[in-house]
């Protein structure tokens, strides 16, 4: 279950280091006039100040006005009615705030809020004045003095791909901390740039960067939705030069992985598209395109426990920040009740501290969006058991912000209510990773298990948060038809090796990868034997290795062979295992022998005597018990151990397995473990293991 979380958490975030309070009015602590606002406060922030006031009883709405003012306070303009707060904007509804943006940051102005009643306005606040807070960087200082274009034009242009490689060279350059990491290049051979940053020095390898349970910021995947981008790029500055304790406490306790552009051809062309015409956020799963390939593999390598990915949203009646968990069915409950928590927990109230109307993707008037496609990063990331959140920043102004027919206002806006969620974004893992890795840690270990039934279309309900909020149009329901439920999941997939070798045609310039490169990039684990190539389901994406390789799939690469267990009930005695041999809600009575060329999956199975294991192409255990010794020698496909308990001794041994990686995670082991010349080594995917003994070699960590 969901906990629940109070409104205010104590947490130490940006916005608290850097807001300063301008005085209170000293008429301010009795209204003048009747219904006129009352102690009206300016707290400024990262390119937005937060207006706080005391409720006017009977008020329909609030007008915000802003005025631009000289060092003298003598107005430079006309005064502008900027914002609009609504009852709907926020879960706390005794002390409304307003983030009002869109200026320039650093520029000095009046500010005064008045009520209506209906169509009837009553008197302004007393005025408040105050000077916004400048872009962060100190311009004296190496590092901190650069700027990207957008932010040099005061938002006339949106920054180029050639700045965006200059910038953050220069950054990569001149920080310690940060290492911009090619992930591969576009269809038009642009690079896709990764900044790692930590502190004091980011991770030297992939499986460093993992073990620090990093977090990853996915900025620009349709290239016509900018915002996040910059966002993301003014961001990276100050992760990389800011002596700040919260900045430094930060990095110190996790990696940060930015990725600015993913779509670089979309954007230097300003369409959602890559230059092929494909919406990469209907690729995640599918991976058709190098960009996505390049995306999902660093997910595989780099292991992020939690994420955002940034887009825009063409809705006028939005909120400020419509957010979205993973929906999909085959999601873990761990996961999306984590991803929940970090919206409605912790999002939703900072907000309403902030000013920032953040809300269920879809808020008034939403539409057919947020569904269940697999495609989707937010629900692929969600099936790899990764917390994670859509972001949208609602394109044009709208009701609540009138003055964004100006479009620096407007972009102004949404670049720095996508540079304050990242940044929650960061607090929140900083201060709840705990939970994220436990949930991690359950959702992993109920994907192995292999039990439950598989979706292939469907979403969990996203109710409108408790009022008052803006949840008026949380996302539509997307229930499971009954023809896409599949309540008997198999073992495995078996491919024939036109399907897993073949050649594809749905890559860009109708030349795809195979089956096979696809499944590697996942990091899904293959056995080979002499009649085929086996995928089993008992391992940690079991929710999306069927929405590509069943035939029920909606969006599928191509229709895999159900393999049903071979073994189930008790079985007294020996049992030698040659083939492919599949034990699922078993008990096996007897010592168990894994042929060379072999393979042996089981879940839910008990074995009473040794497991051995002598150049066997794969042995998958998963919620399984040993009641014996294990010994795992000269594998050549895959091994992997979860949620495994073993009464005895286990030794993985020269295990070669090429480019896929051994696991052991979350077992318990009741004797020694060893584990020497494994190539790669084992991994523990972050999920200790439990061992009531000594650890040697390649598992002395694990």
């Amino acid at each position: 279950m969901r906990r629940q979380r109070p409104t205010l958490i104590a947490v130490s975030t940006l916005i608290a280091l850097t807001l300063t309070t301008a005085p209170t009015p000293a008429n301010a602590q009795r209204a003048a006039q009747p219904n006129q606002v009352n102690a009206l406060t300016v707290r400024q922030a990262d390119g937005f100040a937060t207006l706080a006031w005391q409720p006017v009883d009977g008020a329909t709405d609030y007008q915000i006005e802003r005025t631009p003012v000289d060092a003298d306070n003598n107005p430079t303009g006309a005064p502008t009615i900027v914002g609009i707060w609504r009852p709907n904007r926020q879960i706390n509804q005794e002390a409304p705030t307003f983030a009002d943006a869109g200026f320039n940051p650093g520029d000095t102005f009046q500010w005064r809020v008045r009520a209506r009643t209906g169509t009837t306005e009553q008197p302004y606040s007393d005025p408040v004045t105050a000077t916004t807070t400048a872009p962060w960087g100190n311009p004296d200082n190496p590092g901190q003095q650069l700027r990207t274009q957008w932010e040099t034009t005061h938002a006339a242009q949106y920054t180029s791909d050639t700045d965006e490689y200059a910038y953050t060279a220069a950054i990569d350059t001149l920080s310690d901390r940060v290492r911009v990491v090619e992930l591969g290049r576009t269809v038009q051979n642009r690079p896709i740039n990764m900044l790692v940053i930590g502190h004091p020095t980011p991770p030297a390898t992939p499986a460093a960067v993992a073990a620090t349970a990093p977090v990853a910021i996915n900025c620009n995947v349709h290239g016509n939705e900018p915002g996040d981008r910059e966002a993301c790029l003014i961001m990276a500055r100050e992760l990389a030069f800011s002596t700040d304790p919260r900045v430094t406490d930060l990095l110190s306790h996790t990696t940060v992985l930015i990725v600015p552009t993913i779509n670089g051809d979309g954007r230097a062309a300003n369409t959602r598209g890559n230059s092929t015409g494909q919406d990469l956020n209907r690729d995640y799963s599918l991976i058709r395109q190098p960009e996505t390939a390049a995306y999902i593999r660093m997910v595989r390598d780099y292991r992020p426990v939690a994420g955002y990915d940034g887009h825009e949203f063409g809705n006028s009646r939005a909120g400020d920040l419509p957010m979205l968990p993973p929906r999909h069915q085959n999601v873990a409950q761990p996961i999306f009740d984590q991803s929940q928590d970090m919206i409605e927990g912790h999002m939703y109230a900072k907000g309403a501290e902030a000013g920032w109307w953040a809300c269920p993707y879809g808020c008034e008037g939403g539409g057919n969006v947020g569904l269940s496609e697999e495609t989707i990063l937010r629900n692929t990331l969600g099936l790899k058991n990764v917390t994670n959140s859509l972001l949208e920043l609602r394109s044009s102004g709208g009701q609540t912000r009138p003055d964004e027919g100006n479009t620096a206002n407007n972009r102004r806006r949404k670049t720095y209510s996508a540079l304050w969620t990242f940044q929650q974004f960061l607090d929140y893992h900083r201060t709840d990773l705990g939970d994220i890795l436990h949930a991690r840690s359950e959702a992993i270990e109920f994907q192995a298990a292999n039990t439950g039934r598989l979706v292939f279309r469907g979403s969990r309900p996203i109710p409108a948060h408790p009022a008052p909020h803006p949840g008026d149009s949380p996302p539509p329901l997307d229930a499971p038809p009954a023809n896409l439920i599949l309540d008997n999941a198999p073992c495995a997939y078996k491919l024939t090796d036109a399907q897993y070798h073949g050649a594809r045609t749905d890559g860009p310039g109708g030349v795809g990868t195979t089956v096979a490169q696809r499944i590697a990039a996942h990091g899904w684990k293959v056995i080979t034997t002499s009649d085929g190539y086996y995928v089993p389901l008992n391992q940690p994406e079991r929710g999306l290795i069927p929405l590509l390789l069943d035939p029920l799939g909606v969006e599928k690469l191509t229709d895999g062979e159900r393999v049903y267990p071979t073994l189930t009930g008790r079985r007294n005695g020996p049992l030698v295992v040659s083939g492919f041999t599949c034990a699922a809600d078993a008990t096996i009575n007897g010592p168990v022998t894994v042929r060379a060329g072999a393979a042996l999956v089981t879940t839910a199975t008990t074995i009473s005597g040794p497991v051995t294991a002598n150049g066997a192409a794969g042995i998958l255990l998963a919620d399984s018990t040993v009641n014996g010794p294990v010994r795992i020698a000269h594998t050549t496909d895959a091994v992997s151990i979860i949620d495994v308990t073993i009464a005895g001794p286990a030794d993985l041994s020269a295990n070669t397995t090429g480019t896929d990686t051994p696991l052991l995670v979350g077992t318990t082991i009741r004797g020694p473990l060893t584990c020497t010349a494994n190539n790669p080594a084992p991994t523990n995917l972050g999920i200790t293991n439990t061992v009531h003994g000594p650890r040697t070699a390649q598992c002395a960590a694990l």
